[in-house]
Parts: structure tokens; sequence; C-alpha cells
């Protein structure tokens, strides 16, 4: 299966290719580890059927009791000896009409919770999905409209599963029992009036429909987009207010919204014509069959209980059509976003592990770059060539200007790329050998942007490993000096940090990641410009904290200021994505190069 390009779009006016995707629900319907599931489903199925037949053949009583009491002479109560027939028919009536509803009611205990599962399985494998592909199609998407597409995606299964199921489906069902049951009890005039209504019924609210969908997806687009527009905006509160943005983010919003409004006045207008066109076909029907049945009545041929029959009937299968419109409309834009929600289920991921890929147990920490080229797009070189070593154990420093490649050779040792060409192993085994999973497992990091979820300091620190206790919770938080900060909070380890950290500092949210990192416990440690963004005390404050991080572990420190990795076993300095040189700190200095003038700049800068 091929990546769904983000310019691609589905072809949403064929209603056949979107079928295809309703009919992948049935492994969920059908799941083969679930035999009680089966049941439930088959169940349901001749439920539904027999329910239909039923339904058809209720007033089919009624209308017996009608011409029983017609041709009825002297009998002046029901529950007489003579009116017990009459009592029995009406009796039937009631039950037949009460039973459906039982059987109705049956099929919904006994499918709910097939129906509840597939909703539940389906979103479940999207979501571990979503979290298999790769980095650069993450940040490629906006996550408010991919948490929408998702969403929308989940209940369009609930919808088709009632509409498609139990309620169209049976419909039509329905009127092919009635149509066999006027031409066997009456007259094929009247199944063919019945018939040829319902279509034309059907075939106008189809197409009238269609016209209007067109309005539906505008609506969507734009609902996607507003709501797109708000989470961004609201993830980045903080920017909004350094700007005075606000204004500016609720013009954006409202223009979006504005949009929804015009094409949902449009939408909400073009119904009045499909509406008056159903009506006018649906009586036109009704008062063609009573003309007919009258003619009948009047010829002999059919009694006045008939004419009541064919009226309920029909009045039975009319009533689920006066939503055919809506339904039509809503399955419509179901099998619209169930198709783009299966559509995400295809994208491949750009990273993958190979088939004979295994686990790396007991892992050193031993790192070699080995003229490694990368790009992340075909006219854009990252790093050309690079080769480096790094042993068990060491720290290791890599520096350059801004746009050098630093943080990308993080991303390649979590494999979140792959290379273009040359090697990269760990302990001497390629990376594209190892599973994604077991790398890393072993692998941690200290990241310059600290992201922690909208949980509490105690969870954020316990991310890197769930079972852990409260004990081993404090330990690494009193090795990253974070613990007596949090004890001294009102709720301790279990304050909520708010969304992305908002309520913590940047020195407190960086000692979080450091506590994280460290309860990791990982062979190789990635400090990927971890005190860049602070102040110069904060950072000295926290440089204590990293260096404890960094002990008895292979360190590969990403630096911005060079002052914290003077004591680095070895510097390595980038240049366009190249190596320019590789030394200590002072056998680069000595050397007068790049790292000389970057220091020299540092030095100026600091004074």
């Amino acid at each position: 299966m091929r990546p769904l390009e983000t310019s691609e779009k589905l072809p949403e006016e064929s209603l056949i290719y979107q079928l295809k995707s309703f009919f992948r629900l049935w492994p969920y319907l059908w799941p083969k580890d679930k035999p009680g599931f089966k049941v439930r489903t088959f169940l349901a199925l001749i439920l539904t059927i027999a329910g239909q037949f039923i339904l058809v053949g209720a007033p089919f009583f009624l209308g017996r009791s009608v011409d029983a009491v017609e041709n009825a002479s002297g009998i002046t109560s029901v529950f007489s000896s003579s009116g017990l027939f009459i009592t029995a028919l009406i009796l039937g009536y009631g039950g037949l009409r009460f039973v459906s509803v039982l059987i109705s009611e049956a099929r919904e205990y006994l499918f709910t919770p097939v129906g509840q599962y597939a909703q539940r399985s389906v979103a479940t494998a999207t979501f571990a999905h979503l979290h298999k592909l790769s980095l650069r199609y993450h940040l490629e998407k906006r996550t408010g409209g991919l948490s929408r597409m998702i969403e929308r995606g989940i209940r369009s299964i609930d919808f088709l599963f009632r509409f498609l199921l139990f309620n169209i489906g049976p419909t039509l069902l329905q009127l092919a029992i009635a149509g066999a049951a006027f031409w066997l009890a009456y007259s094929f005039e009247f199944a063919l009036i019945a018939v040829a209504t319902v279509l034309l019924y059907i075939w106008f609210t189809v197409v009238t429909t269609e016209w209007r969908l067109k309005f539906r997806r505008t609506m969507n687009a734009k609902d996607t987009d507003a709501n797109a527009k708000a989470i961004d905006s609201l993830l980045n509160y903080e920017t909004v207010k350094y700007f005075s943005a606000e204004g500016f983010e609720t013009s954006r919003y409202d223009a979006a919204m504005e949009g929804y409004q015009q094409a949902a006045i449009k939408s909400r207008t073009s119904l009045a014509t499909v509406n008056i066109g159903q009506s006018f076909l649906m009586n036109a029907g009704l008062i063609g069959m009573m003309l007919l049945a009258a003619q009948f009545i009047l010829g002999g041929k059919m009694s006045i209980g008939a004419m009541t029959t064919i009226t309920l009937v029909m009045m039975q299968v009319y009533r689920p059509l006066n939503i055919l419109g809506f339904a039509y409309r809503e399955i419509k834009q179901a099998l619209t976003d169930m198709e783009k929600m299966f559509a995400l289920l295809d994208v491949e991921p750009e990273v993958k592990d190979r088939t004979d890929a295994k686990d790396i147990v007991d892992a050193k920490g031993a790192i070699r770059f080995e003229n490694v080229d990368f790009r992340y797009e075909a006219e854009r070189p990252i790093l050309k060539n690079v080769s480096f070593n790094i042993n068990p154990g060491e720290t290791v420093a890599v520096v350059g200007p801004t746009g050098a490649g630093k943080s990308t050779l993080s991303r390649i040792l979590f494999r979140f790329y792959d290379i273009e060409s040359g090697a990269v192993t760990v302990d001497g085994q390629n990376i594209q050998d190892i599973t994604q999973d077991s790398l890393r497992k072993i692998t941690g990091i200290v990241p310059q942007d600290t992201v922690l979820f909208n949980d509490t300091i105690g969870y954020n620190i316990a991310y890197a490993n769930p079972k852990a206790n409260q004990a081993e919770i404090e330990a690494v938080a009193k090795a990253a000096q974070i613990h007596d900060f949090i004890q001294g909070l009102p709720e301790g380890y279990k304050t909520k940090v708010g969304e992305r950290g908002l309520k913590l500092s940047g020195g407190e949210k960086q000692r979080v990641a450091i506590a994280r990192a460290l309860l990791k416990d990982p062979a190789i440690l990635i400090l990927d410009e971890a005190t860049s963004a602070l102040d110069s005390v904060t950072e000295h404050s926290i440089q204590d904290a990293l260096d404890m991080a960094a002990k008895d572990r292979t360190t590969l420190v990403i630096a911005h200021r060079l002052s914290t990795i003077v004591n680095a076993d070895k510097i390595i300095v980038l240049r366009d994505g190249a190596v320019a040189e590789i030394g200590t700190h002072a056998e680069l200095l000595s050397k007068n190069g790049l790292y000389t003038e970057l220091w020299a700049q540092q030095e100026l800068e600091a004074q």
C-alpha cells in the first residue's frame, strides 16, 4: 500500500468506492477470535428480517377486523361469543405490533456489544497506527484536523450500523415483502404503484441530496479548518500573548467560521426543495393506491378492510423514508469520513522494521556514524559524509553553527528517519537491523524544548517507566535536583503541570525531563541543546544534574553554549552538514579553526 499524499483527494463522488470501506468493517463485526459476537451478529440479522415480515403482516389483521365489523349483523359487543373473532383479529394486530417492538429491542440487545466492540477496535487500531507513522508524517499534519478526522471516522461506524443494517436495509426488505403481499392478496397494480413510488422517491432523494452534499462538504472543510486553527492557537497560547495577537487569532477563527456559516445557510435553505418534492411523491403514490382501491371496491373486487390494510402498510413503509434524505446525506458523509480514516490506516510508515530485525540486548552504548548522508528533502542535503565514533561511557559533544545538522543526529539515532547512505551502528549492529522499539528503549533524551503531558509531575516523571514506585520516582527527582521544589508544592508530586507543562518554568521542565531520562536508565543519553533556552544562572544550576545524568553511560551532547562541554571526552564540530573538526576542547582551540571562532564569539557575547 502506498502512502496517502497530503494533497490527494478521495473520490467522494463514488458511492461504490466508499462502500468498499464499509465492507472493511466486516472483520470487526465477525471477529475470528470472538465466536459469541458472530452468533450475536447472525441472530440480530435474523431478527431484523423476521421483524419486517411481522410489520407487513400486522395490518392485514386489522384490515380483516374492519371487514368482519362491516359484515357483522346483530353483534353488539366485541366480547360476545360472535365478536370473539373480531377481538382476536384486533388483539392479533396489537400483539404483532408489540412483538415487532420486542424484536427491535432484542436486536439492539444482541448487536450493541458487537457495534461497540467494532468502534473500540477500529479506534484502537487507528490510534496505534498513528504512533507507528514516522515523524515526517506528524510534522506535515495538523493535529487538530487529524484528531477531528479520526473522531468523525469512529462516530461514522455506529451511524452506518444503525442506518444501513437496521434502517435503510430493512425498509427496502419491507417494501419487497409488501409488494409481494399486495400482488398475492389483491392485484399486481398495487405492488407496481408501491414499488414505483418508493423507487422514484429514492431516486429523487438521492439526486437532490447529491446536489446538497457539496454544501455539507464545504461545511466540514470549514469546520475542520476552524477546529485546527483553534487548537493550534490554544497550544501556542503564550506565543499569542507575547505578540498581542489575540485579535489576529480571533479574526482567523472567525473567517473560518464565516465560511462554515455561509455553507450551512445554503445547506439548510436547499432542504426545502427536497422536502417539498418528497412530500409530493409520497402523497401522489398514496392517492394513486387509494383511487385504485376505491375502484376495486366499487367493482366488488375488494373490501373496505383491504383499503385500510394497504394504507397502513404503505404508511409503515413511508415512515422510515421520511428521513431518507437525511440518512442518505449522513450515510454518504459517514462513508466519506470512514474512508478517510481507513485511508489513514493505509498510510505506510516511512521508517519500518525489517522482517528479520532483532532486539538489541545488553547494550553497551558504542555508537558509530560511517560516511552518513542524509536529507529531509531531495533538494536539501543535511548531513554529508559524516563519520565519527563514540566509545561506551564516553561523553561526546557536537557543536556548530545553526543549521549545521546537529539535532538531526539525535533524530537519526532514534530512527525517526532513515539515512540516505552510509551506516549508523550501535554496539556494532546497524540500527536498521535493530527493532525500533528496542533501540528507543536503550536511548534516552533531554530535549531542548521539554513538552509535558497535562497531568501530574509524578506522572510525567514516571512516563519513562510506568511501573516505577514512588521511591524510585523520588530518587531520580533528587538526582535531577527537583525533589525539594516538588515537595514544596501544596500537592507535591500530584501537582498538575498544565497543557504542555505551562505551569512550570523552563528550568523546572528541564529538571523533570532529566528525572524522566534517569528513570528510563538508558545506555545512550542524548542531551539535545538541553540548556540553550535557559538563562545562564538556571543553566549552571541544571548542569550538575546533567552531569549526574551523563555519568556511567554513553552521552551525546548537542551543545549551543560551548562552556558546558569543555570537559567532554571528544568534541565534533559540524559545518554545513559535514565534520569540520574533531578533538578535545584544548586540541580544538590549538587548531585555531572553526571551533576557535565559535569559542571567541561566545566569549565576546559573554562580556
